[in-house]
């Protein structure tokens, strides 16, 4: 678990750097999200909880959140939770 959040550190720390790298996916309104613009832009990670071989990351700013698929540091998948 210490690794774990000792890696979603790093990755917050490193995501504009990691921003540029990162998979978009579409929101349910046709915008692009990357994880890296969501902690950017104030967004803060809630939760992570382990998927197989990857982690899904939580993130909620106000009343909205984004559920955030992590296959690497570099590679994620994220969408808005309605």
């Amino acid at each position: 678990m210490i690794r774990l959040l000792s890696s979603l550190l790093l990755a917050s720390a490193a995501a504009p750097v990691l921003a540029a790298e990162a998979g978009i996916v579409a929101d349910s309104d046709g915008a692009k999200t990357q994880i890296g613009q969501l902690i950017a832009d104030g967004y803060e990670i809630k939760a992570a909880v382990p998927n197989g071989k990857r982690f899904v990351v939580f993130l909620q700013k106000d009343s909205t959140a984004y559920a955030c698929e992590m296959s690497s540091l570099t590679q994620s998948q994220c969408g808005q939770i309605n």
